[in-house]
């Protein structure tokens, strides 16, 4: 990311087939509690199918971003959440914080950490 403005990222981790409605419902409920509009969606390289996802990114008007998995192994011990379930399932113990830190780049810090839904996270990160 560049520049001197802020740079809002809403990390998200799905289940597949999540929809884009509940996506986008939960980047909302997110933004509206640290009063914040996003300007980026991060999400897991795994999901670059996601229909959910790119819906999600279209309705809220900005860029989906696909995050390496080795990428978010690195930024592990940054994140707040800690999660047996999704270590086990995906390698990685925070997946929506994670999405949301490497996205911002370097230097970033976590806004929000992990609210969820029943089928998707959202962190927010700004850069």
């Amino acid at each position: 990311m560049g520049g001197d403005a802020a740079v809002i990222v809403a990390g998200i981790g799905c289940r597949l087939g999540c929809p884009a409605g509940e996506i986008v419902a939960l980047v909302e409920r997110a933004c509206a509690q640290a009063g914040l509009r996003p300007d980026l969606l991060a999400a897991p390289d795994s999901k670059l199918g996601d229909a959910g996802l790119r819906d999600a990114a279209a309705r809220l008007s900005v860029p989906l971003h696909l995050v390496a998995s080795d990428a978010l192994a690195s930024v592990q011990t940054s994140c707040a959440t800690f999660s047996a379930r999704v270590a086990r399932h995906a390698g990685i113990a925070s997946v929506a914080e994670a999405a949301a830190l490497v996205a911002a780049g370097p230097g970033s810090r976590l806004l929000l950490p992990r609210i969820a839904s029943g089928r998707a996270t959202c962190a927010l990160a700004v850069a």
